[in-house]
């Protein structure tokens, strides 16, 4: 290829990464919840602002500032520490509601582009592609999150919160540093949809609850084989007096290792078996107490307080 022709693709393709930057930017706002540097919002909806939930350190006091440079109050509307997402609603101010892109356009090696706005004088960005894609996940608080992404580019301070956008400017998820231990992880646009509309009507995310307190412990052979469970249970450390297991009869040094006929070895398994449509329902969990298989029939409840 000719030296011309090199330089007009790499200007075209700067132009449209450019393009990109300020078409989706429009969408980005600054959140000032915390001390230092604002963290990073997008408009996902008419009045509705969605960020990273680990970014909003009061519950009180927080301004927007608006990528037009006004700033209004606002206040959280709910937040879920499980996907790490909250949903904040504005007093006033308006900007472009993002545009999602489809759940297939996640692919690995994709150019993409993570925007913030952690400083009011503009949008910034970062450059890099999609490392990894894989499928549904469970993190550590319970959420349930539809696909994982990885990405191989940096997330600087005041980025989580902020848009992962494509070079067509259409958001594909919401990035954060708060769910993969300070790597820098999206959520994708359908997991944000969901949860920012539950969150936008309930200001929480419902979940089911045993009133158990679990840590993993690895089981001898003999007894898995007797329990029928994987090489580690949850082993329960403390009963809340009120709580569901309680009341079914759930007693400290239990261990845990199956629920609702699913085998569980770990909190995220057992998250996913304590999903919303549980709470209300009957629930067999199969322990072992002393060595020996015991049988508790728990009334699923829905777990309690807002998740912070």
């Amino acid at each position: 290829m000719a030296e011309t022709e090199q330089g007009n693709v790499l200007r075209g393709l700067s132009d449209a990464l450019a393009g990109a930057v300020e078409t989706a930017g429009g969408s980005v706002v600054a959140i000032h919840a915390r001390r230092r540097i604002p963290s990073s919002g997008v408009v996902w909806q008419e009045g509705l602002i969605v960020t990273a939930s680990h970014t909003l350190e009061r519950e009180e006091d927080i301004t927007v500032t608006w990528p037009d440079g006004t700033s209004t109050p606002a206040s959280i509307a709910g937040r879920d520490a499980g996907t790490d997402l909250a949903v904040v609603r504005p007093e006033g101010g308006s900007a472009v509601v993002a545009q999602q892109a489809d759940a297939d356009a996640l692919r690995v090696g994709t150019l993409v582009l993570a925007l913030g706005r952690p400083w009011d004088a503009g949008v910034t960005a970062s450059l890099g592609v999609i490392s990894a894609v894989g499928g549904e996940w469970r993190t550590w608080h319970g959420g349930r999150i539809d696909r994982r992404v990885r990405l191989d580019l940096a997330i600087h301070d005041g980025f989580s919160g902020g848009p992962l956008v494509g070079a067509d400017a259409r958001v594909l998820g919401i990035n954060t540093s708060g769910l993969g231990r300070g790597a820098p992880m999206t959520v994708p646009a359908s997991t944000v949809e969901r949860v920012a509309t539950e969150l936008a009507t309930r200001g929480r995310v419902r979940r089911g609850y045993l009133g158990l307190a679990m840590q993993p412990v690895i089981l001898p052979p003999g007894l898995q084989e007797r329990a029928e469970a994987a090489e580690t249970g949850l082993l329960v450390l403390h009963v809340e007096p009120d709580g569901p297991a309680a009341a079914a009869g759930a007693l400290i040094g239990d261990v845990i290792v199956a629920i609702g006929g699913r085998t569980v070895s770990d909190l995220r398994e057992l998250a996913g078996a304590l999903a919303a449509d549980t709470i209300g329902q009957s629930m067999t969990v199969r322990a072992l107490r002393g060595g020996e298989p015991v049988s508790l029939d728990v009334q699923i409840a829905e777990r309690p307080g807002r998740e912070v």
